[in-house]
């Protein structure tokens, strides 16, 4: 599966999709281009799916438009330490048929105040 890694992630999170063809924005030179023409270039580029950490991405695109699929990901912050511990449950949804448009992946554990 061909995969892109939005600009709010860190790269470093390619390397727990190695058994995936994965990008992250920097790699491909589209730094600062809007969701909506990235969704596009996604589309010419042959990718399946974008992680993101936007999680208002899903109310500024219409998906009906794009078949890519859209991991939305919702955790405390987007450092590689926390995200990392989702890459389980999103391979395990890449090993599903994928659906277009976003899917929110959350995390288990949520920082306290205390």
């Amino acid at each position: 599966m061909k995969l892109l890694l939005d600009e709010n992630l860190p790269k470093r999170l390619k390397k727990d999709f190695l058994d995936h063809e994965i990008y992250h924005i920097r790699d491909m030179g589209w730094n600062g281009i809007s969701n909506g023409k990235l969704l596009e270039l996604m589309l010419s580029n042959k990718f399946d799916a974008l992680l993101t950490f936007d999680r208002n991405l899903r109310y500024q695109q219409n998906f009906a438009k794009y078949s890519i699929t859209v991991f939305v990901l919702n955790a405390p912050d987007n450092s590689y330490d926390t995200l990392k511990e989702l890459a389980p449950a999103i391979k395990e949804i890449m090993n599903e048929n994928l659906l277009p448009g976003p899917i929110e992946i959350k995390a288990i554990k949520t920082q306290s105040g205390n």
